[in-house]
């Protein structure tokens, strides 16, 4: 090893990026979710759980996007902004190509239904994300009970 290699592994960056733990964060997110769907003997609180991680490792790509691109998706982009450029609206000339998530599908909520997304959001400034729960309507009580970002959820 030369003196120039000792010194750049001296004087070298150490630590990880942002971008780098948002990425460990979302793939952790992604196997706890696998996990809790395997949650046999409670499939209600499993099928809460995966929702819940989902829609972590949604916020995390949208912080992504806006990482890129100086600002969230709008409403009308939508999550689909994820994983197609978006053609309407903003340029996001900075899309990072391939998408912001894992094999560039959006992810469905337990019960088949797609996240629902608003930007601005009503209740947090920068987004809403959130899915109706079983019955696919706006409040309930138990697998019914709308999972959403701007409510820590009780466990």
């Amino acid at each position: 090893m030369s003196k120039d290699d000792r010194s750049y592994i001296r004087h070298g960056q150490t630590g990880f990026t942002l971008l780098e733990i948002l990425i460990v964060i979302t793939i952790l997110g992604i196997l706890a979710s696998l996990v809790a769907v395997r949650m046999m003997d409670r499939p209600a609180e499993a099928r809460t759980m995966k929702s819940q991680l989902d829609i972590k490792t949604l916020e995390n790509a949208l912080k992504l996007f806006k990482l890129d691109n100086s600002f969230y998706p709008t409403t009308d982009q939508g999550l689909k902004a994820l994983v197609e450029q978006p053609t309407i609206g903003r340029n996001a000339a900075r899309w990072r190509e391939g998408g912001y998530l894992e094999k560039g599908a959006l992810p469905q909520d337990p019960w088949g239904n797609g996240y629902l997304y608003m930007s601005p959001g009503v209740h947090n400034t920068d987004f809403d994300l959130w899915s109706y729960g079983a019955d696919g309507e706006e409040g309930g009580e138990g697998e019914d009970k709308d999972i959403v970002n701007w409510v820590v959820q009780n466990q």
